[in-house]
């Protein structure tokens, strides 16, 4: 099967993007899925999750403006079948110099090519900056799908409308017309607020299946994990979190799969 690209992906920041990204990325790896995790938002969180020191030079920056290969950027992790292309404050800078390159929506999907190719890799999870800039919409040009993390809050569902809008204007321009949402997934959930369940029941009746059945809870240990730079799963494994990633990532190889 060719390796999948999915982006995670929210404009909005603060709603478990790189929580998931990180987490996700460990548990498919756990699962026996070979996952590169692509960290192309300049806070580098993504990096420092899964233990990796943030280095200069050690981002996709240079690669992205076309010098040298992406092969060359991806690190080990401490964790078997999981590796990273980091980042650093760098890609900053990416977002105003790709503005002045030929075919600058695509300086992703050509840096990709040559790791496709490779065949090293079953899936590529691309943690993507908060916002619309450049780099994500690199990102949304590569990629087979968006992965959407949604807080489990009142402004949830105006970023399922932006998202569907963009998603639209992209199609209509031609930049990546078979793009679509490859999930939902429900974050911060807290199942004693009436709020966090009226908010699913939205999500749902407006989205249905594309919303995964695992909710993630708001949990004191997902918080702590990156400050170790550890995955849930390798941090603490019997917590709420860690038994809701591990769901998930189930329901995505299923969703790969076909399923």
């Amino acid at each position: 099967m060719p390796t999948k690209i999915i982006a995670v992906a929210n404009q909005k920041g603060g709603v478990g993007k790189t929580t998931t990204a990180v987490n996700l990325s460990a548990c498919l790896s756990a699962l026996g899925q070979r996952v590169l995790l692509f960290d192309l938002d300049p806070q580098a969180n993504a990096t420092s999750g899964v233990g990796v020191e943030k280095v200069e030079g050690a981002s996709a920056y240079r690669v992205l403006l076309g010098e040298g290969s992406l092969l060359e950027k991806i690190k080990p992790t401490a964790y078997e079948r999981l590796e990273l292309i980091p980042s650093e404050v760098d890609l900053c800078a990416a977002d105003l110099e790709l503005v002045r390159t030929e075919n600058h929506l695509q300086a992703v999907s050509r840096a990709l090519k040559p790791v496709l190719e490779s065949g090293r890799f079953d899936v590529v999870i691309i943690d993507c900056p908060p916002s619309l800039g450049i780099l994500t919409l690199n990102a949304y040009m590569a990629s087979d799908g968006l992965l959407v993390p949604l807080q489990c809050e009142y402004y949830a569902l105006e970023g399922i409308s932006m998202m569907n809008r963009v998603l639209g204007q992209l199609r209509a321009a031609g930049v990546n017309p078979n793009l679509d949402i490859f999930g939902v997934v429900m974050t911060m959930f807290d199942g004693r607020t009436k709020l966090s369940n009226e908010v699913v029941g939205e999500v749902r009746n407006l989205l249905g299946a594309r919303v995964f059945e695992t909710v993630i809870p708001r949990s004191t240990k997902l918080a702590e994990a990156p400050s170790y730079g550890k995955p849930i799963i390798h941090y603490d494994k019997y917590s709420s979190g860690s038994a809701a990633y591990e769901l998930l990532a189930q329901e995505v190889v299923a969703r790969l799969n076909g399923g």
